[in-house]
């Protein structure tokens, strides 16, 4: 547990650096990461999903989609299946922004994993998986 909460709290500090050097509060790097991984999960990200991933109102959400979309960071775009729906998508830059800060922190844990063999990896992704139930079971 001690290991773990070690990790997060480092990738917490790298998040707040990456924040700090391009003029982002350390919500706002969280909130496009939600965006990333709804992305790449094919969910719709809306307004909606974002606040209640981020544990935010609706006018911290908008907050934060402001100041987002002022960076130049979010775009607002209507759904196409759904005109009235507004869905966010990163830009291109952003993406850019973050892989050049974050990819060699990426690069060097798959570089680790890559030293792991397979049922090794299971176990760790069952590890991990089974923390992040925990822990989002445990939201108030």
């Amino acid at each position: 547990m001690h290991l773990l909460r070690a990790v997060t709290v480092e990738f917490s500090l790298r998040q707040a650096d990456f924040a700090a050097r391009n003029g982002m509060h350390p919500t706002d790097v969280r909130a496009l990461i939600c965006l990333l991984d709804a992305a790449r999960a094919d969910e719709p990200a809306t307004a909606g999903l974002l606040g209640a991933r981020l544990g935010l109102n609706s006018a911290g959400t908008t907050a934060v989609i402001d100041r987002l979309e002022r960076l130049g960071h979010v775009a607002r775009v209507r759904d196409d299946h759904d005109r009235r729906r507004i869905l966010l998508h990163v830009e291109p830059g952003a993406i850019r922004l973050g892989r050049e800060f974050f990819g060699p922190l990426i690069d060097g844990v798959l570089q680790v994993l890559d030293s792991f063999d397979p049922a090794e990896r299971e176990t760790v992704r069952r590890f991990l998986t089974a923390a992040h139930t925990v822990f989002t079971a445990e939201r108030p």
